[in-house]
């Protein structure tokens, strides 16, 4: 990818305005009514060739049909709109829709504003886009404004629309807890296809990202249109396709009925909604997201993030001083980088049934407090690190005794406990106050280096007014934001019961996150997979547990399990007071192995692998291949490594052996993967000449 200086530039006589980035274009322009439209959304064009574009006919061809084109930027309900909508307001006396006047732009390096009036009401809209040096990404937001009072039914952050194709595939993320980011290509129906979260997360059964192609991009070749919303709580995505073959989508945060009313005076922001074109199939796009995720998204993106042990699966709720002192003591023998106590060591915090709320340490379990375990992770040559989960409360603790009206809840109705627990009402100034007070204090007194951010159980009963549900989120930010400001050497890995978290807003504020609590090797590959279409492999955490799963009862190979989870952030978590001699020699052998790896996994460019998964950073190669079970006689095939120089040569770091990037690329490395089910490999490749 070439570097060009990005620009939002104005053509003032032709009304529209032409975004570029390394590779691609965008154009917006207006039409007679001053919408905005979509002019252009691909492969770079240069302005002569952007002033050329012609707008597509907005007339429809009957008295039933939109007289919209199904390209407009923010699709509101005025006239004949018959899309989706992606900004509803209703203003006093229940007039509804604007009706675009268009009152000026902005432009300042790459950041366009495009401002418009409501011909009838004292009702402002600003359309924001931004690009940055070096990344082919989009963002883009809106800001409402009003001189009076109106309720907003829906504000979306943009509406994306891609060219006519013959045809259209779909790809999004399903799942659920433990089974996070399955990954799904379909064929959009003809109408509307809505992706949505309705918890007050970003789910786990979804996830706020999507492509569209034409049917035809694969891993290395065709045109993808994307898009990934920064938003860590409800939201919904509206895909539509217009009976003309028109295809595109909006949205934003929130789901339906989440309405709110904007004082006069008032601005509302919307999250971020970014998008990206790539003329290089789905692994081009994802490369390109991992890029831009790494350079304008993380906080801390070129810290290699340390190899983890977490206590959790070892000793559950069982966790004490004496038992997390011989663990310490093992992780550091292994490797570990991290230790990270896990739940179970604060307040009556015995079970799932009492504790959270009351952030102190349990004397019973830990009589000197945290100081001689922290004292002798510390003397270890590890960082330390604890589970918190500042959102939740169980009614069985000192502070919801105290506060009982601190939880989100209807007044009159019961309240619905999920896990044992309820959530606190961060959208309240004073609970959120209390909520940093804590953590701040937590994190000074006790030389905490690294924070679990948990949240296990959805939204509910947040109240009559829908922008609480924003609020919510706003606040974890704010509280997110001030605490790393306060604590410059804290690192925080954002989690909700696993997966339910992920998302760019999340990855604004985190330095990873805990990709699912599912932690069986076989499965995590296709969890991994469906992660790595838009995250990075840096944020990816990645655990290393026991055989038999905890979860699953699958037997596997420990190098088989260590070498899925070297496929991102590596963790450990298995109970290694269990581990035998061999299997502790083992993993200290394979941690040093990740460590040598880690800044081509982390800091390369990743290539998913028919079978496995490929980074290339420098003159590196890393390859991580695996099967599961497999069925007799089935054909043993080459893993064909991607992205390799084909006039280059490869020497194999382990063997020795040397080989020519064209011959890999066609004919493929045989792995000798026939040791039985569950087999893997790690490959290092170092260029020569």
């Amino acid at each position: 990818m070439h570097l060009v200086t990005p620009l939002a530039t104005a053509d003032a006589a032709a009304r529209r305005w032409l975004l570029r980035t390394p590779a691609t274009s965008y154009v917006v322009g207006l039409d007679a009514g001053d919408a905005p439209r979509c002019l252009h959304w691909g492969r770079a064009l240069t302005a002569e060739q952007a002033a050329a574009l012609v707008a597509p006919a907005t007339a429809g061809a009957s008295s039933f049909d939109s007289a919209t084109a199904g390209d407009e930027e923010l699709v509101t309900e005025a006239g004949a709109r018959f899309e989706t909508p992606s900004l509803q307001v209703a203003f006093p006396g229940g007039d509804r829709g604007i009706d675009w006047r268009f009152e000026g732009h902005d432009v300042e390096g790459g950041h366009l504003t495009l401002r418009f009036a409501d011909r009838r009401h004292p009702f402002l809209v600003e359309l924001h886009y931004r690009v940055y040096a070096g990344s082919d990404v989009i963002e883009r937001w809106t800001v409402l404004r009003s001189a009076l009072p109106v309720t907003v039914l829906r504000c979306d952050s943009a509406a994306w629309s891609v060219p006519i194709l013959r045809d259209y595939r779909l790809s999004h993320v399903t799942g659920g807890w433990s089974a996070e980011h399955a990954l799904r290509r379909t064929v959009p129906v003809v109408g509307e296809t809505v992706l949505t979260g309705r918890r007050g997360v970003s789910g786990h059964h979804a996830n706020p990202w999507l492509m569209l192609d034409g049917g035809d991009a694969t891993e290395t070749h065709g045109e993808v249109w994307s898009g990934a919303l920064a938003w860590s709580g409800s939201w919904r995505i509206t895909v539509t396709r217009g009976p003309a073959g028109r295809a595109g989508w909006t949205g934003g945060a929130g789901h339906e009925g989440l309405t709110f009313r904007l004082a006069p005076g008032a601005e509302w922001v919307t999250p971020t909604f970014a998008g990206l074109y790539s003329a290089h199939g789905y692994g081009g796009a994802s490369r390109a997201w991992h890029h831009h995720v790494a350079r304008h998204v993380l906080p801390e993106p070129d810290e290699p993030r340390p190899v983890v042990y977490n206590s959790w699966e070892a000793v559950g709720f069982e966790v004490n001083e004496a038992n997390q002192l011989r663990l310490a003591r093992l992780a550091a023998e292994v490797g570990a980088e991290l230790f990270v106590v896990d739940d179970g060591w604060f307040g009556g915090r015995v079970g799932d049934r009492a504790g959270l709320g009351d952030w102190w340490p349990n004397r019973e379990r830990f009589p000197g407090g945290l100081a001689p375990l922290i004292d002798e992770v510390h003397r270890l040559g590890m960082r330390f690190g604890l589970w918190v989960e500042p959102e939740m409360v169980n009614p069985d603790s000192d502070l919801y005794r105290a506060h009982p009206d601190w939880v989100h809840h209807t007044p009159g109705r019961p309240r619905t406990e999920l896990r044992n627990q309820l959530v606190l009402d961060l959208a309240r100034p004073e609970v959120a106050d209390q909520v940093r007070k804590w953590l701040h204090e937590l994190v000074g007194e006790h030389e905490i280096d690294f924070l679990k951010w948990d949240f296990n159980r959805a939204l509910t009963e947040v109240g009559p007014d829908g922008r609480a549900w924003h609020d919510h989120v706003r606040a974890v930010y704010a509280i997110l934001d001030q605490l790393r400001a306060d604590h410059p050497g804290l690192r925080v890995e954002g989690c909700a019961g696993g997966g339910g978290r992920t998302d760019l807003g999340m990855m604004a504020r985190t330095d990873q996150v805990w990709t699912s609590d599912n932690t069986d090797a076989h499965d995590r590959i296709a969890i991994q997979r469906g992660f790595s279409q838009v995250y990075p492999a840096r944020v990816m955490a990645a655990w290393v547990t026991d055989s038999p799963n905890p979860l699953t009862g699958r037997v596997t190979p420990l190098s088989f399990r260590f070498h899925v989870a070297m496929a991102g952030a590596l963790g450990l978590g298995g109970d290694l007071l269990a581990w035998s001699p061999e299997e502790l020699a083992e993993a200290a052998r394979l941690v040093a192995v990740y460590k040598d790896i880690r800044p081509v996994v982390q800091f390369g460019q990743q290539y998913r692998l028919d079978g496995g998964v490929q980074y290339s950073g420098g003159d590196r190669v890393v390859v991580l291949a695996w099967r599961g079970p497999v069925a007799f006689g089935g054909p043993r095939i080459p893993l064909r490594p991607a992205g390799l120089d084909p006039l280059g040569r490869y020497r194999d770091e382990d063997t020795g052996d040397l080989h020519h990037g064209a011959v890999l690329m066609a004919s493929g490395l045989d792995l000798g993967l026939d040791g039985g089910d569950y087999a893997s490999a790690l490959v290092r490749l170092r260029k020569e000449g």
